[in-house]
């Protein structure tokens, strides 16, 4: 829990017993329809933190996705509540998402998502090295066959594993300079064959 949600938590916790507080002094002559009234306000509040926990899940089922048209070469992603751009792309059988990155020079897979499309990690020679915002890292080159984006078929992609911890996977630029164009309008990654 972060600081702000802790904080949250504290102010919204001190709102239900302000509110709380005021029905009982307001109303102790009627003690039992208070204590209802109490239990209600208190399934409220129980019920606004549920929904406020689950507004993630919510929102990436409701918002839109990435759209796909293969007839005019053009991929549309939307930008998510962390400010990131993200693109699911086939690897063989199993959907890898990639947050989109101009500015790593690779395509570089964390070492859970190689685990997943069936790259052993623990089997790699890391003889690369990149630069990164935390520091220097080691890589392992490999390829990536039968990849895909919606019905657009990449074929083989060239990617490294990065033996560090990284969160997600990155789509760098030897993936995105497949594309004669990238513009973002708004809130909208648009990639143009």
């Amino acid at each position: 829990m972060s600081g702000d949600d802790l904080g949250q938590l504290i102010y919204l916790v001190l709102l239900l017993c302000v509110i709380g507080g005021y029905f009982f002094a307001s109303g102790r002559k009627n003690i039992g329809a208070n204590a209802r009234a109490a239990m209600l306000w208190v399934f409220i509040f129980i019920g606004v933190i549920v929904a406020y926990g689950l507004w993630s899940d919510v929102e990436s089922t409701v918002m839109s996705r990435q759209t796909v048209s293969a007839e005019q070469g053009v991929i549309e992603a939307p930008r998510r509540a962390d400010g990131h751009f993200y693109l699911t792309l086939q690897v063989g059988d199993t959907p890898i998402e990639f947050i989109v990155d101009t500015g790593a020079t690779d395509v570089v897979l964390s070492k859970e998502d190689a685990a997943r499309v069936g790259i052993n990690p623990d089997e790699l020679f890391y003889g690369g090295r990149a630069m990164t915002a935390n520091g220097m890292v080691r890589t392992a080159q490999v390829r990536l066959q039968d990849v895909s984006i919606g019905e657009i078929n990449e074929g083989t992609v060239r990617a490294s594993v990065n033996e560090g911890e990284l969160f997600g996977s990155l789509l760098g630029m030897s993936y995105l300079e497949r594309y004669k164009s990238i513009e973002i309008r708004g809130d909208r990654l648009i990639l143009t064959r």
